[in-house]
């Protein structure tokens, strides 16, 4: 028989870093959000995201998209080292390695946990050089930027950042499908930027995620 202290590792019971009854802290008085470190986490109502988008397309147009795209590119750069870092810091050993399976586990528990809907790795095309992401219930899409066109600009650039960071490659994202257009999840597909250009204008054209997919592999 296993005995809780034979489970322990220095003086805890390992757990999803990120699990959100335990990452999340807050002094309701003060009006403060805090994570299990201390560092200040930020409310954004969605009104606000809703604002944002508005006065992007007020004082950009078409360019919206780009600022988002490169807002998206700062933050996942930020976030992917601050991710490292307290997983690190956690575990007691570098992201490298952790296995596969507790990575992603975190990576998951962490969206969730933030309020950022459920994400999910599909490794369907990763012997063909591209990986899906998968996001549902983002709060990133709900407001569409342009009509008729994929609204998830801003998460793009946040996976695109991060998964380059992770792989040590220069990748590129391509929205294929988005909620905000009636899709039941967000789709993200990470890969090259030359074997990504030509199936930018399959999106453009309303194709589905499976027809872009089709001829990126062929």
């Amino acid at each position: 028989m296993i005995s809780v202290a034979d489970l322990l590792v220095d003086d805890r019971l390992p757990s999803n870093y990120f699990a959100s009854d335990v990452y999340v802290q807050g002094t309701l008085e003060l009006g403060l959000l805090e994570n299990r470190r201390g560092d200040r986490l930020l409310a954004l109502p969605d009104a606000l995201m809703k604002a944002i988008v508005s006065g992007l397309n007020k004082e950009t147009g078409q360019a919206t998209k780009y600022v988002l795209k490169n807002c998206g590119l700062w933050w996942g750069k930020n976030f992917y080292a601050r991710f490292c870092e307290e997983l690190s810091e956690y575990y007691k050993k570098g992201v490298a390695d952790l296995p596969m399976v507790e990575f992603v586990q975190a990576l998951q528990e962490c969206w969730r946990t933030h309020g950022w809907g459920r994400i999910s790795l599909n490794t369907e095309y990763q012997l063909q050089g591209f990986l899906v992401i998968e996001v549902k219930n983002s709060p990133f899409t709900a407001h569409q930027i342009q009509s008729e066109q994929p609204s998830g600009a801003l998460e793009g650039g946040v996976l695109q950042a991060f998964f380059s960071q992770l792989t040590g490659r220069d990748l590129s994202c391509l929205q294929t499908s988005c909620e905000s257009l009636g899709a039941d999840r967000n789709r993200f597909v990470l890969g090259l930027a030359d074997r990504l250009q030509s199936a930018e204008a399959l999106v453009q054209e309303g194709q589905p995620h499976d027809a872009i997919m089709k001829m990126l592999v062929q």
